[in-house]
């Protein structure tokens, strides 16, 4: 892969989990960007123990040549006002803005039960095609703002969610205007979502304007299906883990991704307890295993 075109970041989800305050809760952020960047990424998504504000995080960041790439939106748009959406989405892509990043990305929550303490499986979200509908016009709309300010919104697929799926994805992408709406390919969510990750990415790979590299390992998923859990149990579990580490096939995925040009950021995210996956070991091992296997 082309290093002028590939830029590699590392989210903070494995220091500190923002869904599960207790996970990492004793680690700082500045061990966080700090070992980022001594495991050799140059960018960072936003995670719950960073400044808010913009020039703060920048000087912690820029000292450690680490860019701020991604930061996640929780999205309400089947079940809120677009406007009260679009006053949330404003702020957030203002402080984006400020720190330079490229991207935003949305998730659409409502009825989720991503941070819920029900099984992920009967408890995900099905939305309504009048649901659907006004989640697909309100991204397209936020889009179009996000694009006025020079940033890409990329969208979320997400376990729990009302758009989990490759044919809730596919159908999310057709309703929405590709001049301003981009996917945010999750290697480790469609694998969660037994579906094929390589095969996604092959279908989709037109509309990918941001990656998210998670691995993840089979047996750990084959048991907490049986046992029917939660997301949050699931990530305690150590269903995911970095690239490398699991049993998703990510040869082809970077394979895919060099043949069709892709050009943006892979971000290497897999949320484990710290305690049990040290931060900065599995950083710095999918940092190696990512320049083996796709060169950059």
């Amino acid at each position: 892969m082309d290093k002028n075109k590939v830029k590699l970041g590392m989210a903070p989800i494995g220091w500190t989990n923002d869904d599960l305050p207790d996970l990492g809760g004793g680690n700082t952020f500045e061990q966080c960007v700090s070992e980022m960047a001594l495991a050799g990424y140059t960018g960072s998504e936003v995670g719950n123990k960073y400044p808010s504000n913009p020039d703060l995080l920048k000087k912690y960041l820029d000292v450690r040549g680490l860019t701020v790439c991604n930061q996640w939106f929780s999205s309400f748009l089947a079940s809120k006002p677009l406007s009260e959406v679009e006053k949330d989405f404003r702020l957030q892509l203002g402080f984006l803005k400020a720190l330079g990043a490229d991207v935003i990305g949305p998730s659409e929550q409502t009825r989720s039960c991503q941070g819920q303490p029900v099984s992920v499986f009967s408890g995900k979200a099905v939305f309504s095609d009048e649901e659907f509908r006004s989640v697909t016009n309100g991204i397209n709309h936020l889009g179009k703002i996000a694009a006025d300010e020079g940033l890409k919104l990329a969208f979320h697929h997400h376990m729990g969610t009302g758009i989990q799926t490759t044919s809730e994805t596919e159908r999310f992408l057709n309703e929405t205007n590709p001049d301003y709406v981009w996917l945010l390919f999750d290697s480790g969510h469609f694998s969660f979502s037994e579906e094929d990750p390589v095969a996604a990415l092959k279908k989709f790979i037109s509309r990918v304007g941001h990656v998210h590299l998670k691995d993840m390992r089979n047996q750990v998923f084959t048991d907490v299906k049986k046992a029917d859990l939660s997301f949050l149990d699931a990530v305690r579990a150590g269903v995911f883990t970095v690239p490398g580490d699991g049993d998703i096939d990510f040869p082809s995925i970077f394979s895919i991704l060099e043949k069709e040009s892709y050009e943006g950021w892979m971000v290497v995210e897999a949320e484990q307890d710290p305690a049990k996956a040290n931060p900065f070991e599995y950083a710095k091992m999918a940092r190696v295993y990512i320049k083996q296997e796709a060169g950059i």
